[in-house]
């Protein structure tokens, strides 16, 4: 297998926001336009965020929740397995920096296991799309953490202060799922689809 140098170690801007409608809409838009590879939007809370459907939710203050704007020279850029690569990272990161359970639920959502309730909730979902035509080639991946969240937005979501008891660093979490993101990037990049 050829090794392949990453384009990209880390990520190159952040644009920080309190509040947006959604990262994802708001780093298609800077994708579009020309925004480089490695800008991360990153928002403290999302008002009009995405699922994998289409539907909007709120995305309390509290979360974690960035989108990711790639520009890989892969000629099948396939979103399906960019998602599944980023929501194993997501997983592993969870795990091992915090010492709590979790599984993958397909195609995009990271459960943990809450003992209190003992069962499995949602702690994190991810939203990759790419795009590709003669003017625009990107992808777009997208990530929502509940890290310190007040309350669950559902009965089945958790956050991971729930979990663990006590608040965590939003920027630390952000730097394990990070570095676990790159390694799986660098086996997508290498992977068909």
């Amino acid at each position: 297998m050829e090794e392949i140098t990453l384009p990209l170690q880390c990520v190159k801007k952040v644009i920080g926001l309190e509040r947006v409608d959604s990262t994802q809409d708001l780093a298609r838009l800077l994708a579009q336009k020309g925004e480089a590879e490695g800008t991360l939007v990153l928002a403290c809370e999302q008002t009009a965020a995405r699922r994998l459907d289409g539907s909007r939710f709120a995305a309390g203050e509290g979360g974690v929740y960035f989108t990711l704007i790639l520009r890989p020279e892969k000629k099948d850029l396939c979103a399906r397995s960019l998602t599944c690569q980023t929501v194993q990272a997501v997983a592993e990161a969870l795990a091992e920096a915090y010492g709590i359970k979790t599984k993958i639920h397909q195609p995009n959502r990271v459960l943990a296991w809450d003992g209190k309730a003992r069962q499995w909730k949602e702690i994190a979902a991810v939203l990759t799309e790419t795009f590709f035509d003669e003017e625009a080639r990107f992808a777009l991946v997208g990530v929502g953490i509940n890290v310190n969240n007040r309350g669950a937005r559902r009965e089945t979501d958790v956050s991971l202060k729930h979990l663990i008891g006590t608040q965590t660093s939003k920027e630390i979490l952000l730097g394990e799922v990070l570095n676990r993101f790159w390694q799986h990037y660098a086996q997508w990049l290498q992977s068909a689809c």
